[in-house]
């Protein structure tokens, strides 16, 4: 309700200026947050109209205020100088909206949405650096659907790229592994494990000596070309990787809905059907000339002429050659494609301009019953005809990494190229930043460090030298921490009870601290700090929940059939009484941020920033424990305010609760 009530004032706002000053275009209304609720609910500054309108906005905001009329939920504004307008909600209709969940219908955009996430190399072990790509995507995939949008959630498998590759030279060069003794190795545990310390190997193999790259070279010829020894024994290893990929992830309560994979993109000429229309729309140039002869080049994002430079140039040819510095190859010289033209193909598709379709199979079933789907020949004896509809989307979002940047805006220029202006402005490279580890964290993973190391704020991990930390590494130790802690607190429980309480907590920090910092940050992690019961954590914000409802449970009231019935235990009368009474202003700040939940992750949805959500949580979990301490709940000898603070404890519980599950973290019954 608080969003609406927002739009509302707004919308109000701006059709009371319209009437006032008929013909004159206006700048846009913005609603501001006042830093405490003693000024106001909203705050609304005027001083963009104060040009347009030819008034001071001292004198605007006096206008607005005597003309503008009533406004369901609005109890009155004030004018405050040099220029704004405050705004006090009416705090007993927006608490009875909140109590009575009440939810305004949305007008939702229409076609369905695309989240690619995860697009792990499927060639070793997942990564700490893959969880925060993950977590990201899994979570912005909720919030789109806790908005009511629909998503498909991709995976794109990158099977024919060097990183397969050089774990194939690794089976077939050093250690001289038959296809059969592979597909062996494959049904072995952690076999991702397995693979990651060869293609650590492989790595200091090339290293060694320079002639040793040749190997991979034929290894990605024969990937590409399919149908062959070597083609098989990747199909072996990719698959049997991803499959772990898929397990792992899963620990994490992360799902996809289908598995696009590169040798599909390949073998069922994607790429040609892309690399025509590139042609053909003059975006893929071939040179014949300079230290790019024999490739297919088109320019790079960002160094076009302007459109008033194009204007005013006399030659506006599309033929005009682009500078060697401006070039990016597509195709190289020797006819194989790189993996941003690949990716042009599979964009295509994904917005139904390519005009072709992947054969589908089940390759995965969660223990939901839900099927994820992974791409392969229509001609493939295994495809099934009946199948969920995937690709032909309206709006798409990546998350890859910053590293990534230039690539994802190749893809986006080759789209407006080819004259798809619409598809580039609905694609959405949601950026991040690296995953790295504090010096002290390294230390406990028993990673030996310099003097040097010990001094930095972070420690870079690296998959090719084989340092870093294997996502199910992570996870288990994270587990066995929150254990020791939960049987310590708790150890008359069971032991399978402690186990998933230890889970719960475990996934909740890994999840927080991967959502805590904004996108453009570099994380360093830390056990200790992720793990931790005070600050900015995910352990507090479940604590928060954990001790509202165990005031439920001390009065011997069932939290869910209370909150449920919230509407009837607390009157109108009552939520005006005791959230407008001297200082009343705590517990109205409380409820007013209960109230946000819903903004708040529209506005993660706009501005693809996960973190506002989780700072969002972690506000209304100390706001709550600030009231806790303050109100001996259960103890309080009038009854109706007793009913009034139930009241709170369960619309914070309920709205926590909720927060977290957009968050991916559920939670436990004790702490």
């Amino acid at each position: 309700m608080y969003r609406h009530l927002e739009q509302r004032l707004a919308e109000r706002l701006r059709q009371c200026l319209e009437r006032r000053y008929p013909g004159i275009a206006l700048p846009n209304v913005v609603v501001e947050q006042p830093p405490k609720v003693e000024l106001g609910d909203f705050a609304i500054p005027l001083f963009p109209f104060a040009k347009p309108l030819r008034s001071a906005p001292l004198k605007i905001a006096e206008t607005i205020r005597a003309e503008i009329g009533a406004i369901e939920g609005i109890a009155e504004m004030q004018v405050a100088p040099p220029g704004y307008l405050n705004v006090r909600i009416n705090r007993a209709w927006l608490a009875a909206a909140l109590a009575a969940d009440q939810k305004p219908s949305a007008d939702l955009s229409h076609g369905k949405i695309l989240v690619e996430h995860s697009s792990i190399n499927p060639n070793k072990a997942a990564h700490i650096g893959h969880l925060r790509n993950a977590i990201l995507g899994d979570t912005f995939v909720r919030m789109l659907r806790y908005a009511g949008r629909e998503v498909d959630v991709q995976n794109y498998i990158d099977n024919t790229g060097v990183q397969v590759a050089d774990v194939v030279v690794g089976f077939t060069h050093l250690e001289k592994k038959s296809r059969a003794e592979i597909e062996a190795l494959t049904r072995q545990p952690r076999f991702d494990y397995y693979c990651w310390d060869l293609y650590a190997r492989v790595s200091q193999w090339y290293a060694d000596d320079e002639q040793n790259l040749g190997a991979r070279l034929n290894t990605l010829h024969a990937l590409e070309e399919g149908g062959n020894e070597t083609a098989a024994i990747a199909e072996l290893i990719s698959t049997a990787v991803l499959r772990r990929h898929l397990e792992t992830m899963h620990r994490l309560d992360i799902e996809y809905d289908f598995l696009p994979r590169e040798s599909e993109i390949l073998h069922l000429h994607f790429w040609d059907a892309a690399f025509t229309k590139l042609k053909e729309s003059g975006v893929l140039t071939f040179e014949n000339e300079g230290k790019n002869k024999g490739c297919w080049v088109m320019r790079r994002a960002g160094t076009g002429k302007t459109q008033d430079a194009l204007q005013s140039s006399a030659a506006e040819d599309d033929a005009e050659r682009v500078s060697e510095e401006d070039q990016k190859v597509i195709v190289r010289s020797n006819g194989t494609v790189g993996y941003v033209g690949k990716d042009i193909a599979y964009h295509m598709w994904k917005f139904g301009l390519l005009g072709r379709d992947f054969g589908y199979r089940k390759f995965y079933r969660y223990p939901n019953q839900h099927d994820c789907w992974i791409s392969t020949s229509p001609d493939d004896k295994n495809a099934e005809r009946a199948h969920p509809h995937f690709g032909d989307v309206a709006e798409i979002y990546n998350v890859i990494d910053a590293r990534q940047a230039e690539a994802q805006s190749t893809v986006i220029e080759a789209l407006r190229g080819l004259g798809h202006d619409e598809a580039a402005d609905h694609y959405t490279h949601f950026s991040y930043e690296m995953v790295a580890l504090t010096p002290r964290c390294a230390a406990e993973l028993g990673y030996m460090l310099s003097e040097e190391d010990k001094t930095r704020s972070y420690i870079e991990v690296s998959g090719r030298k084989g340092f870093g930390v294997k996502a199910d590494d992570l996870l288990d130790q994270l587990i066995a921490s929150a254990k020791n802690e939960v049987d310590s607190r708790h150890a008359q429980l069971p032991d399978d009870e402690r186990r998933q309480i230890a889970r719960q907590i475990a996934i909740g920090a890994l999840r927080y601290f991967m959502l805590k910092y904004t996108k453009p940050s570099v994380i360093a992690f830390d056990f200790k700090d992720a793990l931790s019961f005070e600050g900015e954590t995910g352990p507090y914000a479940q604590y928060a929940v954990v001790r509202a409802t165990s005031i439920f449970r001390k009065a011997e009231i069932n939290p869910e059939t209370f909150t449920q019935k919230l509407a009837r235990n607390v009157s109108v009368a009552d939520l005006e009484k005791y959230l407008t009474e001297a200082g009343a202003n705590e517990i109205w700040e409380l409820w007013l941020a209960a109230s946000k939940t819903s903004y708040v992750i529209d506005q993660c949805i706009a501005t693809t920033e996960p973190a506002y959500l989780a700072k969002h949580v972690f506000q209304l979990a100390q706001l709550f424990n600030t009231f806790y301490h303050r109100h001996p709940i259960l103890s309080e000898p009038e009854e109706n305010r007793k009913q009034f603070l139930l009241a709170t404890v369960a619309v914070v519980r309920r709205e926590l609760t909720r927060a977290l599950a957009v968050m991916g973290i559920s939670v436990p019954p004790v702490m």
